[in-house]
């Protein structure tokens, strides 16, 4: 009997022992800013640091689920960096999941942590689409995207395509397609059109979740085969038309190059005091021109004046006609 009694007074100097312990241990500040980061399903568990004037601090964390009312640990034990990946054992996304951290440096501990409950399915961010190729036609393009996930059973992403024609258009429109392979049809061809595409998932049918728009692209459309021939048929016609043209006016100025070269050309005219000698032979105007030496050629310049009273162009030539030869040597070389 006395042995029990001695036995239960150690116990109980033991526990109060290491109460005190405890209670004298000092108390590292809880970390702050403890939030769940979500994007495409990908999960993970962030905090700020905190800040000690001595050591390393470490942290750990833990977490449950809604069914299993139990802490557990996340393989995020006494570590040194602020964030914690989910493990695959979450990779549920429709698990409710609690998790809490706290920080550690040797026997001194902070408290604990903890998040509000988080699904992924609900709280986690879609990242837009990625675009692998466009194929431009005279009126569609024809697009292949990859979702921004991998697609689960039960998961339904839809794909709302806003497309609008040319860069400064303000009317757009909208289509809403199921594939990752699509067209965007009836559009204009050798026209600029820009298009975006977000992912919409169907969790529930009162619940979707809208993913980010992705970076507006642009392509132009081609032209058509119909419009190549129709315009190749209009150089064609064109052509022949320049070429008849051309023809036809070459043909009129061969036959009439006469009448042309006349209208062109003024006719040439006889001077006037030729004119006189021809009318009357007998004038001694002109007979000085023949009465030169041969071996002392002379030019000759003639003035010829009427008077008032003469009649012009071929008017009788009663009026007296004075006559002035001025004579100059001229050298010949």
């Amino acid at each position: 009997m006395l042995c029990w009694k001695i036995c239960c007074r150690k116990i109980i100097a033991l526990i109060f022992i290491s109460y005190l312990l405890i209670e004298s241990s000092p108390r590292l500040p809880a970390p702050k800013n403890v939030m769940v980061y979500s994007y495409n399903f990908r999960s993970l568990l962030r905090w700020s640091p905190v800040e000690v004037d001595r050591g390393l601090v470490l942290y750990t964390v833990h977490f449950k689920t809604g069914f299993l009312n139990e802490w557990d640990e996340m393989n995020c034990t006494r570590i040194a960096h602020t964030e914690c990946s989910f493990p695959w054992s979450l990779k549920e996304r429709r698990w409710t999941v609690f998790l809490r951290v706290r920080a550690e440096l040797g026997q001194a501990t902070s408290d604990w942590v903890e998040t509000d409950a988080f699904v992924a399915e609900r709280n986690t961010t879609i990242g837009p689409p990625k675009v692998n190729s466009v194929t431009e036609s005279s009126d569609s393009l024809l697009v292949r995207v990859t979702p921004p996930f991998v697609p689960e059973a039960g998961y339904f992403p839809e794909y709302y395509v806003s497309y609008w024609e040319n860069a400064t258009s303000t009317i757009k429109r909208e289509i809403k397609l199921s594939n990752t392979l699509f067209k965007i049809e009836n559009l204009k061809e050798l026209t600029l059109y820009c298009f975006r595409i977000q992912v919409v998932l169907k969790v529930y049918p009162d619940l979707q979740l809208l993913g980010l728009p992705s970076v507006p692209e642009c392509y132009r459309t081609t032209i058509s085969e119909a419009t190549k021939t129709g315009h190749l048929i209009l150089i064609l016609i064109l052509v022949l038309l320049f070429v008849t043209l051309a023809t036809v006016g070459l043909f009129h100025l061969w036959r009439h190059h006469k009448a042309i070269k006349y209208w062109l050309q003024p006719p040439l005219e006889i001077p006037s005091h030729f004119e006189e000698y021809l009318r009357d032979p007998s004038m001694p105007a002109l007979e000085g021109l023949d009465n030169h030496p041969e071996d002392d050629p002379q030019d000759s310049l003639s003035v010829i004046s009427q008077g008032e009273g003469s009649q012009a162009c071929g008017s009788s030539l009663d009026g007296q006609a004075r006559s002035r030869s001025i004579s100059s040597d001229s050298e010949i070389t």
